[in-house]
């Protein structure tokens, strides 16, 4: 209870797509940090490690793994082309269905899963990818922010197996409030 707490207190400390304001540094550090700086990274990372400790078995590594590749592949597209358009409102949605999944006490096939999964992964990757430096070493800034992500993924895949279980409606409400403040980015974009 006391990890939770904590880690809703530490969600509620970064304002909302402020991950997304450009870079005064480079490197590894900015990296590491970029996801930490907004909560749209910030929750929409921890909501896939938590749906994927919530449904268990396969998925609890399978969808990560999905996420951090296309969050690779989508950081690379965002480095050679950086103005597409609707990222923002595809970043926002993603929290808002993952919060919903959450939520749900249905699951998904699997392979609509890993569409969605992928899908967001992209749009978050091509946000990292977009605001890289360019005088920033890449390689070092994506190592980075995927470690980053892959801690955050790790934090929602505990909490999601942890809770799953016996506080079944605690992770619901969790995902609505992730649902929530994503349907709240979507209105304020």
């Amino acid at each position: 209870m006391k990890r939770t707490l904590i880690t809703f207190v530490l969600l509620f400390i970064s304002t909302a797509a402020s991950a997304h304001t450009g870079h005064g540094s480079s490197g590894f550090s900015t990296g590491l940090m970029h996801p930490f700086s907004g909560m749209d990274h910030l929750l929409a990372m921890l909501a896939v490690g938590l749906w994927a400790g919530q449904l268990g078995g396969q998925r609890i590594w399978q969808l990560p793994a999905t996420f951090m590749a296309m969050l690779a592949g989508g950081a690379f597209i965002g480095m050679w082309i950086p103005s597409l358009t609707l990222i923002e409102p595809g970043i926002a949605a993603s929290v808002l269905i993952l919060g919903l999944l959450i939520a749900s006490p249905s699951k998904l096939a699997l392979p609509v899963s890993f569409i969605l999964t992928a899908t967001f992964g992209i749009f978050h990757g091509y946000a990292h990818g977009s605001e890289m430096p360019s005088a920033a070493a890449p390689l070092a800034y994506a190592a980075g922010f995927l470690l980053s992500t892959a801690s955050l993924h790790v934090s929602g895949i505990v909490m999601g197996s942890a809770l799953r279980e016996r506080f079944s409606r605690l992770v619901q409400v969790v995902g609505m409030s992730i649902a929530a403040m994503g349907a709240w980015m979507l209105v304020t974009i």
